[in-house]
């Protein structure tokens, strides 16, 4: 657990610092922050994307996870979840700093826990103590939430309770994972994720409003997939 603590520690140190320098700019210059932000995510999203090697998988996981994530309202929920925190927070610390409290907490939550860096990190510390992948993310997190808090306040520093949590439980159940998925899994639900911070891109730069949240359970099912066709023999 060392890895997930430090990457949390990096988040919590980078987001408060945002948070600060955020109320201290101008918001033309907030705008011109989240915009090149919602850039480099898309690059970052395109990057992953295309390690898919059948975009049918990819499409057919986030169709599938789409409506389960829809059915199951997971974005409503995670919405619901940053909510609650907005509220607990404003009542204890004021309203200043928090911005778009919920948009900053379910945007960073995602960003930080969706990503090859996430599983393979969380496994590789579980099962030897080594936590140099989970460090890089570190680094890597904590400028992005700095640059995240900086336009969308104190919700972002909340989401090292996702990272807790989502790779916290990897790290715990990386005997089971590693057993679980194969280079080929890997790399579909790596594509799978990098569609899901496109969209997330798609909200920062203010094109459309998409639930991203619903489109979770599409990293479930890409492995399933690959395992599936690979228990038919069918080849890609």
């Amino acid at each position: 657990m060392i890895g997930t603590l430090i990457n949390a520690a990096a988040v919590l140190v980078g987001g408060g610092l945002g948070t600060w320098l955020g109320q201290r700019l101008p918001p033309r210059i907030r705008d011109t922050v989240q915009n090149g932000l919602g850039l480099v995510t898309m690059l970052a999203g395109l990057q992953m994307a295309l390690q898919t090697e059948n975009i049918l998988i990819t499409m057919g996981s986030l169709l599938v996870g789409g409506i389960l994530g829809e059915w199951w309202r997971l974005d409503e929920g995670l919405s619901r979840i940053g909510d609650r925190l907005k509220a607990l927070t404003s009542r204890r610390l004021g309203t200043s700093g928090l911005g778009l409290f919920t948009e900053g907490f379910v945007t960073a939550s995602l960003v930080f826990c969706v990503g090859p860096m996430t599983v393979l990190g969380a496994i590789q510390d579980g099962l030897t103590g080594d936590y140099t992948l989970l460090a890089i993310k570190s680094m890597l997190d904590g400028f992005a939430a700095l640059v995240f808090s900086s336009s969308m306040g104190l919700g972002v520093v909340f989401s090292v309770l996702t990272i807790l949590l989502f790779q916290g439980a990897i790290t715990l159940g990386a005997g089971a994972v590693q057993t679980i998925l194969t280079d080929a899994m890997i790399a579909e639900m790596t594509a799978v994720g990098g569609v899901i911070i496109i969209g997330i891109a798609l909200l920062l730069l203010d094109v459309k409003r998409i639930r991203i949240a619903s489109f979770l359970p599409s990293l479930a099912i890409a492995p399933a997939l690959v395992w599936l066709l690979t228990a038919l023999g069918v080849a890609w």
